[in-house]
């Protein structure tokens, strides 16, 4: 890879130096079962591509990515673990896929190890450089990301701990470097579960987290993330959470976090480097994460860090999942680093009252570590709040038509409130962040029956959708409707069409088929499903969980036209989205309302009659949900659903 800021030694003047690292070969790690994978080699490519279209390479150095040694990951992974990821790739595929089953959300194929000694020793190679003076500031591109990988187990798409590793690195192999003191930020909108645990009783390392965690239950689901795990021993009060309770925080809920915690906390340790895990999964339209950070968001955040240990700083990437997002706040990172000016843009918006909550709970957990926190926040100052995040839109059946117009009414002032001063940030002059989903408005009040053929015939597994969160046996969590309203009602039926198991793996429940259903009325089976009466903005948050789409979304895939459309007769269906659920089918009515599911493509079902898409049997816990929807919704006893289950596994799929 040849760049003309390539590392010779040309010296940059004029500006701050900084480092890039990328390297093509990490992107021959790649779930090759799951097309729709999130943690894809696309994550970085974007990334790079972003910053060769914009000239920014050829302001920056571009350093050659190195494999690290073992030693170096022994510093914080177990023998054990080591010589297992080494030997992976080189295992046939069918026992990857067994062995990958056993873990949690992780894959492997022939490049997974020679990329993740490749992201290992490339976050050891940026961080040397930059401690070393050589650099002011670098950026490791890299995949697959590393902070929730333990010292025993891969997990959460992480192999090796990279920044972990990097950090090990600095302060065990190259004293002479000066670095006696690393404070590690990880902004990924997940907990960095595996770096908390590698440096729980060090008081060397200050690491820091903001995260989703919504008490235990966003990924990866444990108490691991919760403020009250301050470190213990030497390292007690070096461990600092910072857990929100919902999604959708923003900018300003993070400009307070740092304000009012991390900032004076960093001032008061005063760290020799900085390490960032730069994931960029809490940014706008994310399909993990559910929050709303700006690339002017991350901007700021990068910029404020910059005041301690004379900028040195390194950002090794982790998760973000949204190749637009991921490359538009990766680009704003690396311009902070490179130019030691003011960034231009402000944010007017106030935090969630919850953030202020959470703030206030942290600071007083710490107060005894860090007397800088000890004072109480100025009342003015946490009563300037944002409207809650999951309470703007209402769908009482309670509700009169005259308070209806009025709460749509309030609704839009609110969110202008809300919205308007992030619409004029001056990020990318394509990005705008102020087109608000006012669809939802009109969709909150019309209800649908959603027929549930799969896991979603399981109450709870369905609430997932809804809530957010996870059941037993899957492997990533969802991220829930923006109204979190529970159904109205629910009711059972059967329908005259085949139902199948298809696709080798899925990134929900790992290895294995998951249901479709084939939208042909065929007397020849008969299939239960599970009825929900929901409003047509949750049915559409549904489609987007489905279809790997975040909520923010800016249009509904299934509006009032097509689903007036599709309602003509029954078995009629519209392929609203390109994905393995975008396929919507109309069922008929109940009660006078739509009942409306959802399965794959025409061609796709053409693909798994062809034999071009695989028929599989649903893994032990898929399978599981299934029976307890189908016996605890009172149709089929434990035996008559495995049964059930066990001839549609087997089945053919019908013409």
């Amino acid at each position: 890879m040849m760049e003309s800021g390539k590392d010779n030694g040309t010296k940059l003047t004029g500006q701050r130096r900084v480092g890039l690292l990328y390297d093509e070969r990490m992107c021959k790690h790649e779930n090759l079962h799951d097309g729709y994978h999130p943690e894809t080699p696309n994550r970085i490519r974007s990334i790079w591509n972003k910053l060769q279209s914009t000239g920014i390479t050829q302001r920056c150095v571009i350093l050659d990515a190195k494999e690290a040694e073992d030693k170096n990951i022994l510093s914080v992974h177990s023998k054990k673990h080591v010589n297992f990821i080494k030997k992976i790739s080189s295992e046939s595929d069918s026992r990857r896929l067994k062995t990958a089953s056993k873990f949690d959300s992780i894959y492997f194929n022939e490049g997974s190890s020679e990329a993740a000694y490749l992201a290992a020793g490339s976050a050891i190679e940026v961080v040397e450089r930059v401690a070393s003076r050589e650099f002011n500031s670098a950026f490791a591109i890299v995949r697959p990301p590393g902070h929730h990988a333990e010292r025993e187990e891969p997990m959460g798409f992480c192999l090796f701990n990279n920044v972990a590793i990097a950090a090990t690195y600095l302060l065990e192999e190259r004293p002479e470097l000066g670095i006696k003191k690393i404070l590690i930020v990880d902004w990924d909108i997940h907990h960095g579960n595996g770096t908390q645990k590698m440096f729980w009783n060090d008081s060397r390392v200050l690491f820091f987290s903001v995260h989703r965690h919504e008490n235990g239950g966003f990924y990866p689901a444990s108490d691991d993330g919760f403020y009250t795990m301050v470190g213990e021993g030497a390292g007690a009060g070096y461990n600092i959470n910072v857990p929100w309770e919902n999604g959708r925080c923003g900018d300003a809920d993070y400009f307070a976090v740092w304000d009012h915690i991390l900032l004076p906390v960093a001032k008061e340790f005063n760290p020799d480097m900085i390490i960032v895990s730069a994931g960029f999964d809490a940014a706008i339209g994310d399909p993990l994460g559910g929050c709303r950070v700006s690339p002017f968001g991350y901007s700021v955040l990068l910029k404020k860090l910059m005041n301690f240990a004379e900028g040195r700083i390194a950002l090794i990437l982790e998760g973000g999942y949204n190749l637009d997002s991921i490359a538009k706040s990766a680009h704003a990172c690396v311009e902070v680093l490179l130019e030691d000016e003011p960034i231009v843009g402000s944010s007017e918006a106030y935090p969630f009252e919850s953030t202020w909550r959470v703030i206030q709970a942290v600071r007083q957990e710490l107060s005894c570590f860090w007397p800088t926190l000890a004072n109480e926040l100025p009342q003015k100052l946490i009563s300037q709040i944002a409207p809650p995040p999951h309470t703007l839109i209402s769908s009482s059946d309670s509700e009169t038509e005259d308070d209806k117009g009025r709460q749509n009414s309030d609704l839009a002032e609110l969110l202008q409130d809300v919205i308007k001063p992030l619409s004029e940030l001056k990020v990318d002059a394509d990005h705008k962040i102020g087109d608000m989903n006012y669809w939802r408005t009109e969709l909150s009040d019309i209800y649908i029956w959603y027929a549930s053929y799969g896991s979603n015939m399981w109450n709870s597994r369905f609430l997932c959708y809804i809530a957010g969160g996870q059941v037993e046996g899957m492997k990533i969590p969802c991220s829930g409707s923006l109204d979190k309203a529970l159904p109205k009602a629910i009711v059972w039926k059967t329908f005259p069409c085949h139902t199948f198991f298809g696709r080798e793996a899925s990134h929900t429940w790992g290895p294995g088929g998951v249901a479709f259903l084939n939208p042909v009325e065929t007397s020849q089976y008969k299939t239960h499903m599970c009825l929900y009466k929901i409003s047509m903005e949750q049915f559409n948050d549904i489609l987007f969980q489905e279809n790997g789409l975040s909520i923010d979304t800016g249009s509904p895939l299934l509006d009032i036209a097509t689903l007036n459309a599709i309602s003509e007769k029954e078995f009629n269906s519209q392929e609203v989205k390109d994905g393995w659920y975008g396929n919507v089918v109309y069922l008929g009515k109940e009660q006078d309302i739509p009942i409306v599911t959802i399965t794959c493509s025409l061609a796709d079902i053409e693909g798994f009659k062809s034999g071009k898409l695989p028929l599989r049997a649903p893994n032990e816990a898929y399978t599981k949900t299934l029976i307890k929807g189908l016996v605890e919704g009172k149709q089929l006893s434990e035996g008559e659903a495995i049964a059930y289950i066990e001839a549609a596994s087997k089945s053919l799929i019908c013409r």
